[in-house]
This record gives structure tokens, sequence and C-alpha cells, in this order.
């Protein structure tokens, strides 16, 4: 097999090749300054909101205050609720027993009764 090397780039091809890079570039500048104008303008108001507060508490810090008290109080509940739960499953487990305890009950009665419907479906037909 033959290397054979590409033929040398003329200086239309090179010209146009520099040319779409340039283009290229030049996109990607303009999306980078789009991002850094929203960036710049969200800092902005930013600043405005926090410069806002002049000292006192202001709204945002009032608003981490409750959500910090609010994350306090689910953690109080937290162990109460694990404790309901915990009864809950009790509960459902002593209902499954006795469940299956009236299901072992009923299930002699069951058969009864179908042999018993048997036997009286075999008398009526004989009795036709």
């Amino acid at each position: 097999m033959v290397d054979k090397t590409p033929p040398p780039r003329t200086g239309r091809d090179r010209i146009k090749t520099l040319a779409q890079a340039a283009l290229n570039a030049d996109v990607t500048v303009d999306q980078l300054d789009t991002i850094l104008t929203g960036m710049s303008e969200a800092l902005t108001d930013l600043n405005t909101t926090m410069s806002g507060m002049n000292g006192t508490i202001g709204y945002f810090e009032e608003t981490l205050v409750v959500f910090n008290s609010t994350l306090g109080r689910i953690d109080e509940l937290a162990p109460r609720l694990v404790a309901v739960v915990a009864r809950m499953e009790g509960i459902v487990e002593r209902v499954e027993r006795i469940v299956g305890v009236g299901e072992a009950v009923l299930s002699p009665l069951a058969a009864t009764e179908s042999a018993v419907r048997g036997i009286v479906n075999a008398v009526r037909r004989a009795a036709r």
C-alpha cells in the first residue's frame, strides 16, 4: 500500500479555512458575551436586592429564618412520625394474623358447604 500525500492546499483553500475559523470564533465570542451580559444583569439585581436591606434583617434573611425554623420543626416531628408508622405496621401485622386465622377457620366450613351443595344438587337431579 502506497502512502499518498494529499495535494498541497492552495492559498484560496487556506483563506477559506481561516475565514471559517474566524467566523466560528466570532459566533463563540457573541455567545459568551450574551452569557456574561445575562450574568451581569443577575448580579446587578442581586446586588440591588442585598443593598436594599440597609442594615435591617431584610426580607431575604427573614425568609431564611422561617425556612430554618420550619426545617427544625420537621426534624422534631420525624421521630414521632417514625413511631406512628411503627405502630401502624404493628396493627397491620395483627390484622393480617386475624384474617389468616379467619380464613383457616372458614376453610373447612366452605368445604363442607360445597359438599352439602353438591349432595343437594345430586338429590335434586335424581328426583327429576
